[in-house]
């Protein structure tokens, strides 16, 4: 894989709640915004913003079966703003919302 692109995916990895626009990603691996999003999906199959959602998306999913923090916090905890729009995404990715997730998976204290 190009290392521009893992340069990018361990900046995300490393807080994926952090805000990381475009652009900074772009500036971070010394390439366009343009050509950052073409470069990253030719080689991970999914553009920047979406990884960077899936991994939220797993952070979340964690906090929800780990902690006993409501999911507004955990929301505002991975990063996101919107709770309708969490929601929404959170249910097409893994079929339930992230209060019926819980209660699938109950909590476990790690």
């Amino acid at each position: 894989m190009d290392l521009r692109v893992l340069t990018v995916i361990a900046l995300m990895k490393r807080d994926p709640r952090q805000a990381f626009p475009l652009s900074r990603m772009a500036q971070s691996v010394n390439l366009s915004p343009a050509r950052l999003c073409y470069l990253f999906k030719a080689e991970t199959g999914t553009p920047p913003a979406r990884y960077l959602r899936t991994l939220r998306m797993q952070d979340a999913t964690t906090l929800l079966v780990t902690t006993f923090l409501s999911v507004k916090e955990i929301i505002a905890l991975v990063g996101f703003t919107d709770e309708s729009h969490f929601v929404k995404g959170f249910k097409r990715i893994y079929g339930v919302t992230p209060t019926e997730y819980r209660k699938q998976n109950g909590h476990r204290r790690e």
